[in-house]
């Protein structure tokens, strides 16, 4: 029988059935390590658990305990291609020479008290042969064979951050292991599960996320067509990802979901026929910076506030001109310029691109937009360059709030980002006695009540407009977000329902409490003024 603090994972890598065993407050480093030396993976390849149901779930200690009957399947999503061809080239594999001496020594355990000495001597052997192999000089880059992880997991959506910008340390360790899998091999079932609005970003690490963005670039095909050199592209995301801060929503997984949003849009509907690859470069790296250095403060903070920002923009869409203003500091600096190999003409139009889409993002400038996209609808021509404009500020525009559009379990965590973000901005204007934004004050504002409004005048107008251009979304975007209002719906009337429940409880203890016991005069005057006075009590409950 096992000890009660010990959880069982069965799965299955490779076809072949395997079992996890692992106490349950063992360090989450050593639960990653158990599975990647099952999948007898690199330590720097890309390693996901599907469970039962198809979807990717994280490893890690919270995984849910299962039966044989119905096991996760382990798959390396990404690998390094080299490493079996230097491998080859050596005559060995010395990582799963490593991976099946450990499973020797495990058999040995089962069946002996102690580790015999010819398993320790093995180990020695096989450690001595990577230092050696390590020190040759022409062969360091094989970081293959070195273990860099530091134990560090992944957050949960609902984390603070001490820091609103990240630490120096913070983002060594993310470049380090970026750079680390940027060779990675992203498999073929991850690149089509890229393409769709249903991708869960939370079980992705920000490493992991920039070898994803740098798979977007390449299945666009703008390397060749832009010629965009790896390390260029690889320093770029790197300095995407460095200035986007450690705030509850505006962060890098946004920045990430708006541009996978944005990706998938281009491949359900089919853009690569209709519009020039320059086109679709301009989207997709506007979604990359559309709210870099985000500071958790909307463009009304900024303004009542006088803040340098709304000083510097004269008030005009502060926040989107800054994004804009931090997305050319970092194409200024050469080694991050994706864009150094244009041509002079096509920069300016990329430039004139990015300004148009990212200042389209402040949603004060909505109605504006979906008015003149509504106007130019019946008629609209893809060869028409002010067309394809509105319809590139659209896109970015509903990639920005798609969230409610993926599936529930993706979109509900990204919810309670927001409103913690709003919630603190409206205790700052609280206490700085700026006027308070009433979509953001945690005393008037619900989760459901915030999100009703939202989808039902915003949400849903804009994308039934775009659906009426390309109705194959209609499944793909509209269908998930007409539940979300569903789901939203029916959580505002419970939550009304509770508070009628709650105000009728307390009325009900009162009344009793007026009933109990022997009255004076002077009591029952009292009480009867207390009981005259309760109805108006209610009515502002």
């Amino acid at each position: 029988m096992h000890d009660m603090a010990t959880k069982i994972i069965y799965f299955t890598v490779n076809g072949r059935p395997e079992r996890a065993e692992f106490p349950v407050d063992c360090p989450a480093q050593d639960v990653k390590d158990l599975f990647r030396a099952a999948a007898e993976a690199g330590p720097h390849d890309i390693l996901k658990l599907y469970n039962p149901r198809g979807n990717i779930v994280n490893i890690s200690l919270s995984l849910e305990p299962n039966s044989p009957n119905s096991r996760y399947k382990l798959e390396v999503v990404a690998a390094d291609c080299n490493s079996a061809e230097i491998a080859g080239a050596l005559g060995f594999d010395l990582f799963s020479m490593e991976k099946r001496l450990q499973g020797l020594e495990k058999k040995i355990l089962m069946e002996a008290s102690e580790t015999p000495a010819v398993v320790y001597e093995m180990k020695k052997q096989v450690d001595s042969f990577r230092e050696k192999l390590e020190s040759v000089e022409h062969l360091s880059w094989l970081g293959l064979f070195k273990d860099l992880s530091d134990g560090t997991h992944k957050p949960s959506p609902f984390y603070h951050k001490r820091t609103l910008h990240k630490t120096r340390k913070e983002c060594e360790h993310v470049r380090e292991k970026f750079l680390q899998m940027s060779s990675l091999q992203v498999s073929e079932e991850v690149r089509q599960f890229l393409k769709t609005p249903t991708f869960d970003n939370w079980q992705w690490e920000d490493a992991e996320i920039m070898v994803l963005l740098q798979v977007m670039y390449t299945d666009l095909d703008f390397i060749a067509a832009f010629n965009i050199e790896p390390e260029v592209l690889q320093q770029f995301l790197f300095e995407v990802y460095r200035r986007y801060n450690n705030i509850p929503f505006h962060n890098f997984k946004h920045c990430f979901c708006v541009t996978q949003m944005m990706y998938g849009l281009i491949w359900l509907t089919d853009l690569k026929s209709k519009m020039d690859s320059i086109d679709l470069l301009i989207m997709l790296t506007s979604a990359v910076c559309h709210d870099l250095d985000h500071t958790g403060y909307n463009n009304a903070y900024q303004i009542n506030a006088r803040t340098e920002l709304a000083l510097r923009y004269n008030d005009i869409s502060p926040l989107e001109n800054h994004h804009c203003a931090v997305a050319f500091e970092i194409l200024e600096k050469t080694e991050s310029n994706i864009f150094r190999n244009v041509s002079m003409d096509q920069y300016k139009r990329i430039r004139e691109g990015i300004i148009k889409c990212i200042l389209a993002t402040d949603m004060t400038r909505h109605n504006e937009i979906l008015n003149k996209f509504k106007s130019i609808l019946p008629a609209f021509d893809f060869n028409n360059r002010d067309h394809r404009d509105v319809l590139m500020m659209i896109l970015i525009k509903v990639s920005d709030i798609s969230n409610e559009a993926r599936p529930m379990e993706v979109a509900e965590p990204w919810l309670d980002c927001l409103l913690q973000e709003f919630y603190n901005q409206s205790d700052v204007e609280k206490l700085e006695g700026l006027p308070v934004t009433p979509f953001m004050d945690r005393d008037k504002v619900t989760k459901p009540s915030s999100q009703t409004g939202f989808i039902r005048f915003v949400l849903l107008p804009l994308f039934i407009e775009l659906a009426n251009l390309f109705p194959c979304l209609e499944q793909h975007i509209i269908d998930p977000v007409r539940k979300a209002l569903d789901y939203y719906t029916e959580m505002e009337k419970a939550l009304e329902r509770e508070k009628q429940n709650r105000a009728q409880s307390e009325n009900a203890a009162k009344s009793k409490e007026t009933t109990v016991g022997p009255q004076s005069p002077a009591d029952s005057h009292t009480d009867a003024g207390h009981e005259a006075s309760q109805p108006d009590a209610q009515s502002t409950v």
